[in-house]
């Protein structure tokens, strides 16, 4: 017990304090509710000072000594016997044992009362044991930060006061990095409100002209449409957290190029793989797809790639697969004004029975361009076709077309995109035809 004696102003004052229970010269009784306040701000990190000083009660008249026992002795029963510890016994008897005998109803009253208090343990119990169980479930693979969360909203939701540092343990966290984490509430708010911001960004760009892009295409339209700069890792992270996903394309293995005729002719392969040789409009790639629609529809789709600037310089559209799509294809080309093609130039494709039909042969030699094939079965020689096809599926809805009519409009709006706004990364991320005149002055 502390020597300062209260004087009777002091005592006064201090009766009129709602935490106290009742005073003396020498001593002080606080209430229940007090010490379990304390506890629970003395737990969160608070000093025994700064908690009396914020509960009303003067520190210079109380003394220093005082709420250093008074919190060393409540902190010692909490340890013992968790909140019975810090209920005033005095409430309970006089301290005198009690002589005469009691009444039944007595007896009844008291052990209805025991057993009442019993059966609030076994489904505090019960409560905490459901608890325990979904918190180590919901807390397998997480970080840090969301096992706090979710330590926050258990506490809150059930009402477990003062078992912070229990449920800490059972998920093996430190219990002041979850006081850290509650602290840095307002931080994580304003670090929130700077990612949606973001998030909004990023989606103007990846539903940009309707199409949706990767990170890389989101990256090169922020720069060159918006002046954003936003780095790749970034625009990752943002679209993993928000689930903002990209059409992948997946690999078909049971897809091969088509076998040639025994009675068509082959030519070498005289490209190698070296599609980037910095002259626009000198090696000419050329492939056949298949676009589905309507159901059971199908319509095939033949294409000229320019390999030094991936610009696509002609294409057909039919129903048909015969060889009028590849040769349809070529008179286009030829025929489109705005193409100025390499005296050198030369047509690379794969080993199909279109490419080597002596008809189409001719109307390569006619035209003066030169022929190359890739090895059989080797679709990577033509790779950067392949690649086109592969996008163009990822980004086009052909199902939903009804007719050939509005499949071939769907063709022609995005052949526009691909060439004038698509951006692309090996290109110095400029679209092709930005990446022909770059070429063109170089």
């Amino acid at each position: 017990m502390s020597k300062i004696t209260f004087s009777t102003k002091e005592i006064k004052t201090l009766q009129n304090n709602p935490n106290v229970q009742r005073v003396s010269e020498r001593s002080i009784t606080y209430t229940d509710a007090f010490k379990n306040k304390f506890i629970d701000e003395y737990l969160a990190g608070k000093l025994p000072r700064q908690i009396f000083d914020e509960n009303g009660f003067d520190v210079d008249v109380i003394g220093t000594k005082r709420i250093e026992q008074s919190a060393h002795r409540w902190k010692k029963a909490y340890e013992k016997n968790g909140l019975i510890g810090l209920t005033d016994s005095r409430k309970m008897g006089s301290g005198r044992p009690l002589k005469r005998e009691l009444t039944t109803s007595e007896m009844i009253e008291r052990q209805e009362a025991r057993i009442k208090l019993l059966e609030g343990q076994v489904e505090l119990l019960k409560k905490l044991e459901v608890t325990e169980r979904r918190l180590l479930n919901a807390s397998e693979n997480l970080d840090p930060n969301n096992v706090y969360q979710l330590i926050y909203e258990t506490i809150e939701q059930n009402q477990f006061k003062r078992m912070t540092k229990y449920f800490c343990d059972l998920l093996e966290v430190s219990r002041s990095g979850y006081y850290s984490y509650l602290k840095a509430f307002d931080i994580r708010e304003a670090r929130e409100q700077l990612n949606l911001e973001a998030k909004e960004i990023i989606l103007k760009a990846f539903n940009r002209r309707g199409y949706k892009k990767g990170s890389r295409s989101i990256k090169m339209i922020l720069e060159n449409d918006y002046n954003i700069i936003f780095s790749r890792k970034k625009i990752q992270r943002i679209m993993k957290k928000y689930g903002i996903v990209c059409p992948h394309r997946r690999p078909n293995p049971y897809k091969k190029i088509a076998k040639a005729t025994k009675e068509h002719q082959v030519v070498p392969n005289k490209l190698n793989r070296e599609f980037k040789q910095g002259i626009p409009g000198k090696v000419l790639l050329t492939d056949i797809t298949y676009l589905p629609h309507n159901g059971n529809c199908m319509a095939y789709l033949s294409t000229v790639k320019d390999a030094s600037t991936n610009e696509l310089l002609a294409y057909h559209v039919s129903d048909r697969i015969t060889l009028d799509i590849a040769t349809q294809t070529i008179h286009k080309l030829m025929n489109n004004k705005k193409v100025t093609l390499h005296p050198e130039a030369f047509i690379h494709s794969d080993q199909g029975s279109h490419y080597t039909s002596p008809r189409y042969q001719k109307l390569l030699k006619n035209y003066g361009l030169g022929q190359s094939m890739s090895r059989r079965g080797n679709c990577w020689d033509n790779a950067p076709q392949e690649s086109f096809f592969g996008h163009l599926k990822d980004e086009v809805d052909f199902q939903s077309c009804k007719t050939l009519k509005e499949l071939k409009a769907k063709i022609n709006h995005y052949m526009v995109y691909y060439n004038n706004y698509r951006y692309q990364w090996n290109l110095k991320k400029m679209t092709p035809i930005q990446y022909r005149n770059h070429l063109l002055v170089a």
